[in-house]
C-alpha cells in the first residue's frame, strides 16, 4: 500500500474443487472459480489481477460495504436528539447523497484477517475496528466478517458487530457476478428470480420515498424467473432514475430474521446457477448500470456496460431516516448478527 503495510491474498479451496480468493484489503473478493455443467471451473467475480487495480476509484468491485451500505439521504441522520454529518460521495442524477460509508469506508481499509477451519470446511476470518467519528459516525464498532467456502458448494458469509455508542449499522457484500465468466459479455442473458413481492421506489437521488410498493404489473416483478434484458429498458419511471435495475426488494419472510431464499440466477449456455439465502429483509439487485465500459478487468478483459450484476443483501437504504422502516441501529450491549448464503450449482 502507499503507506508501505502488507496486503495479504489468501486462497480457500472446498472438497469439490471450488476455489477463492480473499483479501485483506477491502475484505475483497477477489477470485471465485465455480464449475459450469461440464465441469469447467471459471471465475465468475469481476476483480482484478493485480492489487493496484483495486483503487479508490474501484467501484467497490468484491468488497465488504459500510459501515452503511446504500445511499442515506443528504449525507446525514439523527440519532437520539443528536445530528450526524456524513461525506456526500455519490451523486444519482445531479443529487448529492452519502454511499456505502462514506470516502474511506470499509471497503478501503485493511482488516485484520487469519485462516479459519472448523469440521473440515475453510474459510477466512476478517475483522475491523472503525474508530467513533470515522466517517462521521459515531461509536467504536468492531466488525467481524467470516467468509466460509462449504462442500456443499455455499459461499457462506456471516456478519456480526458490536459498539460502545448506539450507530447505524448496515454490512453487505458488493461481489459483481457474471455467471457467463468475468469480462465474459453481459449479464442480460441472465435469469433472475427475486422473493419478493414488494420494493422501494426512490427518488431522484435514488433514496428511497419511504413507501413500500407492490412489484405486480412493473417491470420489478420477478417472483417468477425473467431475463435481466428482458425488461431493463422499459418505459418505468424508476427505470429511468436508475439507470435499469438498482432497487431494493423487500423480501418476504414469514418471520424477520429468519434464513430464508431470497434470489436465483441461472445463466442457460453455461448452465451456472446462484441462490441466495439470507437472514437480512432486503436484497439490492443492481445490473450494472454504471459500469461504461472503461475498466479493463481480469486477463485485459473490458468490464461491459451492465457486465456484472450484484445481489447485496441489506437492511433498507436511508433506513436511519425513514421510521417506518426496520431499524438500523445498533447500540451498546447488542451484537449485530447477519447470515448470507450463496449456493453455486448447475443445471
Amino acid at each position: 500500500m502507499p503507506d508501505q503495510r502488507v496486503v495479504q491474498l489468501y486462497t480457500v479451496t472446498n472438497a469439490n474443487g471450488l476455489k477463492m480468493d480473499v483479501t485483506n484489503y477491502g475484505a475483497i473478493i477477489v477470485r471465485l472459480y465455480v464449475p459450469d455443467r461440464d465441469g469447467k471451473l471459471d471465475d465468475i467475480v469481476l476483480g482484478f489481477d493485480e492489487f493496484s487495480g483495486y483503487t479508490p476509484d474501484s467501484p467497490y468491485l468484491g468488497a465488504v460495504v459500510g459501515r452503511y451500505g446504500n445511499r442515506i439521504a443528504d449525507g446525514k441522520f439523527t440519532l437520539d436528539g443528536k445530528t450526524y454529518t456524513l461525506a456526500k460521495n455519490n451523486t444519482p442524477n445531479g443529487v448529492p447523497v452519502h454511499l456505502h460509508g462514506g470516502e474511506v469506508g470499509f471497503d478501503k481499509v485493511l482488516w485484520n484477517a487469519e485462516p479459519v477451519s472448523k469440521d473440515g470446511i475453510h474459510g477466512v476470518k476478517l475483522s475491523y475496528t472503525a474508530k467513533d467519528g470515522e466517517e462521521g459516525y459515531p461509536g467504536n464498532v468492531t466488525v467481524t466478517v467470516h467468509y466460509w467456502l462449504t462442500n456443499e458448494n455455499e459461499l457462506k458469509i456471516t456478519y456480526a458487530a458490536t459498539t460502545d455508542k448506539a450507530t447505524p449499522l448496515n454490512v453487505t457484500q458488493h461481489t459483481y457476478f457474471n455467471l457467463s465468466g468475468a469480462g465474459v459479455g453481459t449479464i442480460l442473458d441472465h435469469e433472475v428470480t427475486l422473493d419478493a413481492s414488494h420494493f422501494t421506489p426512490t427518488d431522484k437521488g435514488l433514496i428511497p420515498t419511504g413507501e413500500i410498493a407492490p412489484v405486480e404489473g412493473t417491470p420489478f416483478d420477478f417472483r417468477k424467473p425473467h431475463k435481466i434484458g428482458a425488461r431493463i429498458d422499459a418505459d418505468h419511471e424508476q427505470l429511468k432514475l436508475g439507470g435499469g435495475y438498482d432497487h431494493n426488494w423487500v423480501l418476504d419472510k414469514k418471520k424477520p430474521g429468519e434464513l430464508s431464499r431470497a434470489a436465483v440466477v441461472y445463466e442457460a449456455k453455461t448452465g451456472r446457477q446462484i441462490e441466495v439465502f439470507t437472514t437480512e429483509p432486503g436484497i439490492q439487485f443492481y445490473a450494472g448500470n454504471f459500469l461504461d465500459g472503461t475498466i479493463k478487468g481480469k486477463q485485459g478483459r473490458i468490464y461491459l456496460y451492465r457486465g456484472g450484476l450484484c445481489l447485496e443483501t441489506q437492511h433498507f437504504p436511508d433506513s436511519p431516516n425513514q421510521p417506518n422502516f426496520p431499524s438500523t441501529i445498533l447500540r451498546p450491549g447488542k451484537t449485530y448478527e447477519s447470515t448470507t448464503i450463496y449456493r453455486f450449482s448447475t443445471r
